[in-house]
């Protein structure tokens, strides 16, 4: 019997579950695009032709995790209410759920790529997209209507913050959403 070829996009998603996975029993150390293949039963190339390269793979990875993230935090403020504290809510249980359900791989992934200088550029790029998402929702409950740069900074660097350390279980999930709200809801009582 011959097995069907796996199209493109599927054998991509096939690869990252397989690195996710391998990462959650053997840590980032042994992710090398050679490994995974071993561990994903296909060949070296292939892996190479996916990723290009041992950072690519962890880019893809990031973006992997980003991407659900996105979908998590979208779905979670179309469910949300009218007012602030609903809105604050939202972000805030949205962005340390992500975290919490991705497992402690997302802190390892980002270590490995701390010194690349294109990850930097991507985490970067998410940093103000997730900051301008916050200006767009939160401003209509602004007093004066304008929400400070500093502010909105100060809300990704403890969504950041908190979520690492519910995940490391420094905090309690419930601690953590309920500090990231009062957070966003001083930024926007500020003005």
């Amino acid at each position: 019997m011959t097995q069907k070829r796996m199209s493109k996009e599927d054998r991509f998603q096939q690869l990252l579950e397989a690195a996710w996975k391998l990462i959650g029993q053997e840590g980032t150390e042994s992710l090398t695009p050679g490994r995974l293949a071993e561990f994903a039963g296909v060949t070296k190339p292939l892996v190479y032709n996916h990723f290009g390269s041992r950072t690519g793979l962890f880019i893809a990875l990031y973006r992997d995790f980003e991407a659900r993230q996105a979908q998590i935090f979208n779905q979670s403020i179309s469910r949300s209410g009218p007012t602030l504290p609903d809105k604050a809510s939202a972000i805030a249980r949205a962005y340390i759920n992500c975290v919490l359900t991705q497992g402690i791989e997302i802190p390892e992934v980002l270590a490995a790529l701390s010194a690349s200088p294109e990850m930097e550029v991507f985490k970067l790029e998410y940093a103000r997209d997730f900051v301008h998402l916050c200006r767009d929702l939160l401003l209509p409950f602004s007093p004066d209507k304008t929400l400070p740069d500093a502010g909105l900074w100060a809300i990704f660097g403890a969504a950041e913050g908190l979520s690492y350390a519910a995940k490391t279980g420094e905090l309690d999930a419930d601690a953590a959403v309920e500090e990231l709200m009062a957070v966003i809801m001083r930024v926007v009582e500020r003005g």
